[in-house]
């Protein structure tokens, strides 16, 4: 049995337009943030300009996945062109391990040699900063929560909230006390957050590439329960469990009936029972009934 199938993903417009927006937010300030910086000489202002550069580049990311899922599955690419948002994650979370780095070292140095840091200018772009992130989050917060991508800025962005109440605590300190090692101190702050994002987004993202198996799919529980729940199925082997993104987990297997067992029946069965129990909404299953040789069907959604 042949059918022809699609694996794009649509994704919807409305989530297209808050990431559009957001995108132009973050940009926005994150140039006046390093201007910012620069003329007031704060490293914390431009360590939180650095992290919001890697959340801009996510949340393009994240707009220009919606607009690529939307390109139809090609006899080269049959699962669609979900992954490169997952390809281009990695790239971006090892972008941000050495961001961390260079911010580390700048707080070293600035530490060695404490430099004129203008408090008060300090403070407002960093207030205006927590504006901007608290609209942006807002803005997201409003999309849809089943959507990986908008969660995922929306984290970025809660990173971003972070990076600002530093600055302006490092900026208060400043102009209460004089004392300007708090701005190189709160600069390693924001990078440790950087550092925590980048590990869980290279992690997560190589997890994927490497073909893993979500963490709510085991293939021996899976086994167990149609084995257990699905009348005619003797067992279960050789199932592989993968994931094109982090929203679309794929499994194949091969089952094996005992009897006269309806294979077809079988089969709905177990692609019903893998939705509404694992969340799988595509399942390869190749049924084979026990003691007859050569007798095999292979289905696809």
């Amino acid at each position: 049995m042949s059918q022809s199938h699609n694996h794009s993903h649509v994704a919807g417009g409305g989530n297209e337009g808050k990431l559009a927006l957001a995108v132009v937010l973050t940009g926005g300030f994150m140039l006046a943030e390093a201007a910012g910086g620069l003329i007031s000489g704060s490293l914390a202002l431009l360590a939180d300009a650095g992290h919001m550069l890697t959340d801009f580049a996510s949340l393009a990311l994240a707009w220009f996945a919606l607009r690529i899922a939307r390109k139809p599955a090609t006899w080269k690419r049959s699962y669609g062109f979900d992954r490169f948002s997952v390809l281009a994650a990695f790239v971006n979370g090892l972008a941000l391990f050495l961001i961390a780095a260079w911010i580390c070292w700048e707080a070293y140095n600035r530490l060695r040699e404490p430099g004129e840091i203008l408090g008060g200018l300090m403070f407002w772009v960093a207030v205006a900063g927590l504006a901007v992130n608290l609209l942006a989050f807002w803005i997201l917060s409003r999309g849809e929560r089943g959507n990986l991508n908008v969660r995922a800025a929306a984290l970025h962005v809660m990173g971003d909230l972070l990076g600002s109440v530093g600055a302006i605590v490092a900026s208060i300190v400043i102009m209460t006390t004089g004392w300007t090692p708090a701005d190189p101190l709160l600069s390693v702050f924001v990078a440790i957050i950087i550092l925590r994002a980048a590990w869980r987004v290279v992690k997560e993202s190589a997890h994927i590439l490497l073909e893993g198996a979500p963490e709510h799919l085991d293939r021996r529980e899976i086994a167990a329960a149609l084995t257990r729940e699905i009348s005619g199925v003797a067992r279960v082997d050789h199932i592989h469990v993968w994931s094109i993104t982090e929203e679309r987990p794929m499994i194949t297997m091969e089952v094996v009936t005992v009897g006269d067992t309806d294979m077809n029946s079988v089969r709905r069965k177990i692609k019903d029972y893998l939705r509404e129990n694992f969340s799988v909404d595509h399942a390869t299953v190749e049924i084979i009934s026990d003691g007859v040789d050569g007798i095999a069907a292979n289905f696809t959604d």
